[in-house]
């Protein structure tokens, strides 16, 4: 689970808080948050030259992964993709799904469908549900309480999708063999 951005004041947190204590209690998942601001990835280079070997070996052993993320005009934080550029192998055929706010009426829409493609391109696995947030201030108050809780029904949902599909999608990954990998 990425908390998708470095700034300061960032709503999307809450947002992240909050799926991460849903995904928790379910039970035989194991979760953990990761807040790329804390990772420290450097901003002068790219690629595997600024790895961080706990993020690598967090999604190495993930079998999905969650982003929340705020819409920047139209757009995701230019930090998580150069956070999420760093690694390559270890997103393959993993089950991956977007929950984005925004403090206007879209809740993060645009975002989500100009990042779908780079998903893609990691070779993760997007799952059909999102949960967008729009207005998310008043969605959640200032110390991160739910205040609109018909977000769970929504969030319930997502993560039942993504649950299944990392278990299709590890299932895959163990028991059948990846041709295209020699082709």
């Amino acid at each position: 689970m990425l908390i998708g951005t470095v700034r300061q004041g960032r709503m999307s947190e809450h947002a992240a808080r909050l799926v991460h204590n849903e995904l928790s209690m379910r039970p035989g998942v194991e979760t953990q948050l990761i807040d790329i601001r804390e990772l420290g990835v450097a901003s002068d280079d790219e690629g595997a030259a600024v790895k961080v070997p706990s993020f690598s070996a967090a999604l190495d052993r993930a079998d999905g992964v969650v982003i929340t993320s705020p819409e920047y005009n139209h757009g995701y934080p230019g930090m998580l993709k150069h956070v999420m550029d760093t690694n390559s192998w270890e997103y393959v055929h993993k089950a991956v799904g977007v929950v984005s706010v925004s403090s206007g009426p879209f809740g993060g829409g645009r975002m989500i469908e100009n990042l779908l493609p780079v998903l893609r391109a990691y070779g993760l696995v997007p799952i059909s549900r999102d949960v967008s947030i729009p207005n998310v201030h008043g969605v959640f108050g200032e110390e991160g309480q739910l205040l609109d809780e018909n977000f769970l029904h929504r969030i319930d949902g997502f993560l039942a999708e993504l649950i299944w599909m990392a278990k299709t999608l590890r299932y895959g990954r163990e028991h059948i063999a990846n041709e295209a990998k020699n082709r």
